[in-house]
């Protein structure tokens, strides 16, 4: 089954490039991307919600043009592993999922998504042949209506230097950085 354009080994070796391996979550990912917006009308400009962190928002910017950076994708880290395309305009989309009744029939799959043996213990290629013979079939898909309040853009505002590093920085953050406000992940060498 393809995967958009992509036979499943064409997109595995443009995962491989992007993600630095073809991760299981990445290609069934894209799966789900492409089972989602499938559903949605030709020509409707979308936005994505992700709702983990993990593998399914790559698989997000490669098949659609929504990224983090543009701000067309969202990541609500609700720790499932989920996808909705929806509307720009209306909120109108669907949303795409695994359902654990259909990872039944791929015992490989539901071994390593639902963490029953530990990767040492996985077979790779059987994994890989469930995954492309599996596609879009392991997918739950539901109508969504976007409630747009709950997902609120990023608007930078009027910018400052902080004058404490002497950076630009949104105003909106205080007197001065969150960096200098103590929230920066690491500190001067």
């Amino acid at each position: 089954m393809n995967i958009g354009p992509y036979t499943f080994a064409q997109f595995k070796e443009k995962a491989a490039e992007f993600h630095s391996y073809p991760a299981p979550g990445l290609l069934i990912g894209a799966y789900m991307v492409e089972a989602a917006k499938a559903r949605l009308p030709e020509g409707t400009l979308f936005e994505a919600v992700v709702e983990t962190k993990k593998c399914l928002p790559d698989a997000v910017q490669l098949l659609t043009p929504c990224s983090v950076g543009n701000q067309w994708m969202s990541i609500v880290d609700l720790g499932k592993y989920a996808v909705a395309l929806y509307d720009k305009y209306s909120g109108a989309g669907f949303r795409a999922s695994l359902d654990l009744e259909k990872l039944r029939s791929y015992p490989e799959i539901a071994a390593w998504f639902l963490k029953i043996k530990p990767k040492a213990e996985q077979d790779s290629d059987l994994l890989l042949q469930e995954i492309e013979r599996a596609g879009d079939g392991i997918c739950a898909i539901a109508p969504i209506q976007v409630e747009f309040e709950r997902l609120r853009h990023a608007r930078m505002g009027r910018i400052a230097a902080c004058p404490s590093c002497g950076e630009a920085y949104p105003a909106g953050d205080g007197a001065v950085c969150r960096g200098c406000q103590g929230e920066a992940p690491y500190l001067p060498a």
